[in-house]
């Protein structure tokens, strides 16, 4: 039984949030730039963490993780943007801000973690 893997659910159901938060600015505020952007980067993060999964090395997988912490603050900046041009609450803002800081730190857990299990592996080949 594969145990749950807590960056990808957490990503697809930031994933969806993002969505809903597009459909929200292009239909009720008519804003179409920014919530783009905010789309692209959003969903792009567990679609890198998807990716990780089936990787072929583990300086692949941190590269992919990688790139999905950069998309996870890229998707905070959107977010401060539309709050701070009032085309999202600060209530809304707050909560969904909150979930993209907890996929940034779980994110940069992982990839530390990752990375020092390298090292220790090249540490234990050369000793």
């Amino acid at each position: 039984m594969k145990s749950e893997n807590i960056v990808a659910t957490k990503s697809y159901s930031f994933a969806r949030r993002i969505v809903k938060a597009y459909q929200y600015l292009n239909n009720e505020q008519k804003e179409f730039v920014i919530s783009k952007q905010l789309l692209r980067s959003g969903t792009a993060i567990g679609a890198m963490v998807r990716e990780a999964e089936y990787v072929q090395s583990k300086p692949d997988f941190i590269h992919k993780l990688s790139i999905a912490l950069k998309e996870a603050n890229e998707t905070e900046y959107w977010l401060m943007l539309l709050k701070d041009s009032q085309y999202i609450t600060e209530q809304s803002f707050l909560s969904i801000d909150t979930d993209c800081k907890e996929l940034i730190k779980l994110l940069v857990s992982i990839i530390k973690s990752s990375k020092s299990d390298i090292t220790k592996k090249d540490e234990n080949v050369n000793c």
